[in-house]
């Protein structure tokens, strides 16, 4: 049983866990950690997303059907029911409470999880006003199996504190490192079945796969990064989301990726065919704008930021943005405080990767 004191301990806990945070990977692992004291699950996915087009990049998993992982992940992007891009109101929502007790309305539950002995799941979002940053679904098992209104109230109290968490993770990601990665020769492409299943790939594939979910031992690289992007052109296609199939994700050292889903072939019906997954090194201006979500730059800071890429003096800026030199000077002040850095060398170098 939770009680309101062990969960303002926990609460509390969570705070400096996010205060202290690490990488994003590393953050989750102590945080689930904490949030099993409180919370009973059996089973969890917690995915990175990218902030605009809410498609999930850097997923941390352990459920017990993970040799069916491309099943349950276009099980997931197809499943309306308290599917992450639609929890608006609430950060929380209990599949067994949002379907009335009757779970198979649920298209993941019915055709995967029911299979498992999965009794409730509890969906948790990790929105704010700059872009949707990840989200977490805990499973418990057993058919009687629920999660109690003390636990929704539980996540719901420390949604904010993750959600501010996550999004510094993705910021730090900007600062880690000098060393970028030279560009690798020839197209980087993963060839999806349409139901998700590898049926080829380019030579450099795997070395980026092994580096945005690193395997266990010397076992080949799971492509979960790509099975995400391909589900989510998935659920365009069927018209459950409308959010492009792409998504950017930090690879190393300040490099950062983008990853995009899209059919193979003009002839057939389009569900008939293959799906490629390309990744190539983030554009400049994709970049420059995830980097203004990450430090959660004004609408006027990042309108500074981009005049800033094209190289615009002060008087300039001042001009272009219908601003006094002064106010220009106080904007980017805000922005180097918010960014740490010194100059604007240093800013431009962080934001575009130089």
């Amino acid at each position: 049983m939770v009680t309101s004191a062990a969960s303002g301990r926990s609460r509390e806990r969570v705070v400096r866990i996010c205060e202290s945070a690490g990488d994003a990977r590393a953050l989750r692992l102590q945080l689930l950690a904490e949030i099993r004291q409180v919370v009973s699950f059996d089973a969890y996915a917690w995915l990175l997303t990218d902030p605009e087009t809410s498609v999930g990049s850097a997923p941390l998993a352990d459920v017990p059907c993970l040799p069916e992982l491309p099943r349950l992940i276009r099980l997931k992007y197809l499943t309306e029911v308290n599917r992450w891009t639609t929890l608006r109101s609430a950060p929380v929502a209990l599949l067994q409470a949002a379907t009335g007790g009757n779970p198979s309305r649920s298209l993941l539950w019915r055709d995967l999880l029911d299979s498992y002995g999965i009794g409730d799941v509890a969906s948790l979002v990790f929105r704010d006003r700059f872009g949707c940053w990840g989200f977490l679904d805990l499973w418990k098992s057993g058919s009687s199996a629920r999660f109690s209104p003390a636990e929704a109230a539980y996540l719901t109290g420390i949604a904010d504190p993750l959600t501010l968490a996550l999004r510094r993770s993705q910021a730090s990601a900007f600062l880690s490192g000098a060393a970028r990665h030279a560009p690798r020769p020839g197209p980087v492409v993963l060839l999806l079945s349409p139901d998700l299943q590898v049926r080829g790939q380019t030579p450099q594939t795997q070395d980026y796969l092994r580096v945005l979910v690193p395997p266990e031992e010397d076992r080949p690289p799971i492509p979960a990064s790509a099975y995400n992007v391909a589900a989510q052109l998935l659920a365009v296609e069927a018209g459950v989301d409308r959010n492009p199939p792409s998504a950017r994700v930090h690879l190393s050292d300040g490099l950062w990726v983008t990853l995009r889903a899209a059919r193979i072939g003009d002839t057939g019906p389009a569900r008939e065919r293959d799906i490629a997954v390309t990744i190539e090194e983030t554009s400049p201006p994709e970049r420059v704008a995830l980097f203004a979500r990450a430090f959660g730059l004004s609408a006027r800071e990042n309108e500074l930021l981009g005049h800033l890429v094209s190289g615009t003096d002060t008087r300039e800026l001042a001009r272009r943005m219908f601003l006094s030199e002064h106010t220009v000077q106080d904007h980017l002040k805000s922005i180097f405080a918010k960014t740490s850095a010194r100059n604007r060398r240093i800013l431009l170098s962080r934001a575009l990767g130089t």
